[in-house]
């Protein structure tokens, strides 16, 4: 008796190889999909950025992870300085002439 799979294949079949291992992938692969980096906070991307740092730091990520954690880490770093600079933007003080603003200069931290 000849059994049908879900995906369409003959059971009485057997895979190949890179079949198989793709099967596999999609079954084991639970983790959620990353939100959007432009959608985050500066404050989660910073923090999600710390978490591969230490994924990457641990030596623990097989090399192919390596490298997609390492190019979202750097999507996150250019998002949290973008961040930052508009903040910055946001600080600047409001310079005045008498009654009247005159310009702006940057915001002193000191």
């Amino acid at each position: 008796m000849r059994c049908a799979r879900d995906d369409g294949d003959d059971m009485t079949q057997p895979l190949t190889p890179r079949v198989r291992a793709a099967k596999m992938r999609a079954m084991t692969d639970l983790s959620p999909t990353p939100p959007d980096i432009a959608t985050l906070s500066f404050e989660d991307a910073l923090s999600e950025l710390e978490s591969i740092v230490r994924q990457l730091e641990a030596g623990d990520v097989p090399l192919d992870q390596s490298v997609d954690l390492y190019a979202r880490g750097d999507a996150l770093r250019a998002h949290c300085e973008a961040r930052l600079k508009s903040a910055e933007a946001r600080i600047e003080q409001i310079t005045l002439s008498g009654d009247q603003a005159t310009g702006t200069r940057p915001f002193a931290a000191d």
